[in-house]
């Protein structure tokens, strides 16, 4: 019995692929999202800069309280109620960044912090499609970067309850 040419073993890896996307591609998956969340976001602070990587927002008891009714209206369906994703079939958010907390150096921490932010706002305003599936839709057209920072800021006080 010969082996499949290279080309062979190609196509036979190219199925297989295309088997195990299909197996796995989630139930939360969906191709649009939801209508932009009902929420008074006037107590947000007005940005500057739309276009910045670190969020403007953090520790803003505001941002936070905005961004809770915020992601409860437009994220909470995959990510679960409140942040808690333990029972939700999409990745836990609250994990997002957290190990910048253990860089010791205030410079390295703060490029951390800005890489993780940045990786959010992208994937938030993109969405996200693995092996060709959509994951997540995008929702730069119906997220403000406000709220999408109000959001960060909210997840980010969840992080201690992370596993």
């Amino acid at each position: 019995m010969s082996l499949p040419s290279k080309s062979g073993m190609r196509s036979i890896a190219a199925i297989g692929l295309l088997w195990v996307g299909a197996l796995i591609a989630p139930a939360h998956a969906t191709s649009t999202p939801p209508p932009a969340p009902d929420v008074d976001s006037s107590a947000l602070a007005a940005l500057a800069d739309l276009a910045g990587d670190l969020n403007p927002y953090r520790g803003d008891l505001r941002a936070i309280a905005v961004g809770r009714d915020a992601f409860n209206q437009s994220c909470a369906r995959c990510h679960g109620v409140d942040a808690d994703a333990h029972a939700s079939p999409a990745p836990d958010l609250r994990r997002i960044g957290r190990i910048c907390a253990r860089v010791p150096e205030p410079d390295l921490q703060l490029r951390c912090q800005t890489d993780a932010d940045a990786y959010f706002r992208d994937t938030v305003e993109k969405g996200k499609i693995k092996l060709g599936i959509e994951h997540m839709p995008p929702w730069k057209n119906v997220l403000s970067t406000e709220l999408i920072w109000a959001i960060r800021s909210f997840v980010e006080t969840s992080q201690g309850r992370a596993k």
